[in-house]
């Protein structure tokens, strides 16, 4: 029996990062990396309070027993097509789709503050929860003080079975969650 050890064969170690990025690119892929981290933690560390998120049960909650009002940020075609069926449910987009993609809505401020005052309680809330996010950042700049984002957006409303509306022409048709009491037949 051989006990001599064993050694591999003498490979050429020298492959670095290199060799996967050149390093031009590497360094604008470093620099990008880098902004976009510092712009993110610019944004949403800029706000004077705190971003909270509740889920869709709680805003469900303060929804039906208290003074909040729900603020759909998606377009108007989403809004249509389906959301949180409550009276006083407000749509104005934060963002809007176009060929190049999604652009921020300018009059957005301006469109929330013709309907609403800084010291009115909302629960902004979105598909599924990203823009969302960035609508309540610009309300807690503009100042105002009583909102919440609802965490899962729309898609999370629907998940868990709670009361939709739907747009369709003039009229808005509701759908009642599955878990609501049954009319009563008199």
């Amino acid at each position: 029996m051989n006990t001599k050890p064993r050694y591999l064969p003498k490979h050429d170690f020298n492959f670095t990062i290199n060799h996967i990025i050149p390093s031009s690119s590497f360094f604008f892929f470093f620099l990008i990396l880098i902004l976009c981290i510092d712009l993110l933690l610019v944004h949403f560390c800029s706000s004077e309070s705190q971003i909270i998120t509740i889920d869709v049960l709680k805003a469900d909650d303060l929804l039906r027993n208290s003074k909040y009002r729900y603020l759909d940020v998606r377009t108007e075609e989403e809004f249509n097509k389906g959301h949180v069926d409550f009276g006083d449910v407000l749509n104005i987009p934060n963002m809007f789709n176009t060929p190049e993609g999604r652009v921020k809505n300018p009059n957005f401020m301006e469109q929330v503050q013709q309907v609403c005052t800084k010291d009115d309680h909302l629960i902004v809330g979105c598909q599924s929860g990203v823009r969302s996010v960035y609508a309540t950042v610009d309300l807690l700049d503009a100042g105002f003080k009583h909102v919440y984002n609802m965490g899962g957006g729309f898609l999370a409303w629907v998940q868990n079975g709670l009361p939709v509306a739907v747009v369709t022409g003039d009229t808005k048709t509701e759908f009642p969650s599955p878990t609501s009491p049954l009319p009563a037949n008199n």
